[in-house]
């Protein structure tokens, strides 16, 4: 499937169960190893699954998600969100983008480009000051791609997983 042409659209709540499950499993590939395995199962209760936070936020539409797709399955995704950092450093008038998620086998195919580009893109549209988010200190790979997008590191936030508290970059793009 990774030969696969790639199509962009909007979310439905129709995607819920194959974009939570696509969510959470890059998730578990990517942080699993960074707390005890009972602080990573209590942070997966509370994001994922049908209760969950990515299926709740999917059917509110103050978050807007853009997915890309190969042949009928998601790939990866993009959520843009009203703020919810209480920072004073945030802009007034920004925008967050909350997760920005590929699958490890379409990583290096400017599909995270064409995603933020999209974020940027839509975040102008709507007049934001800024876009912010917040990146796992450790995801290198991650704080990197904002980087060279001209994100700066603005403030830390606590990120719980679990009973972990771990630290995250507040970042802003001042649009």
């Amino acid at each position: 499937m990774t030969d696969a042409p790639v199509t962009y659209r909007d979310a439905s709540p129709a995607d819920g169960p194959a974009l939570d499950a696509m969510a959470r499993q890059i998730w578990v590939a990517t942080f699993a190893h960074s707390a005890p395995a009972s602080d990573i199962a209590l942070y997966l209760d509370k994001a994922y699954g049908p209760e969950g936070a990515l299926i709740r936020s999917l059917a509110d539409p103050a978050h807007h998600f853009r997915l890309a797709c190969a042949q009928d399955a998601i790939i990866g995704y993009v959520k843009l969100s009203p703020v919810w950092l209480e920072d004073p450093s945030v802009l007034p008038g920004a925008l967050q983008l909350s997760q920005l998620y590929i699958a490890a086998d379409w990583h290096g195919r400017g599909i995270a480009q064409a995603l933020m580009d999209w974020t940027i893109d839509e975040a102008r549209r709507r007049s934001a000051a800024a876009l912010v988010l917040t990146v796992w200190e450790e995801n290198l790979r991650a704080k990197r791609f904002y980087e060279r997008y001209g994100f700066a590191h603005i403030g830390d936030y606590a990120f719980p997983t679990g009973t972990q508290i771990d630290r995250d970059l507040i970042m802003q793009l001042v649009l």
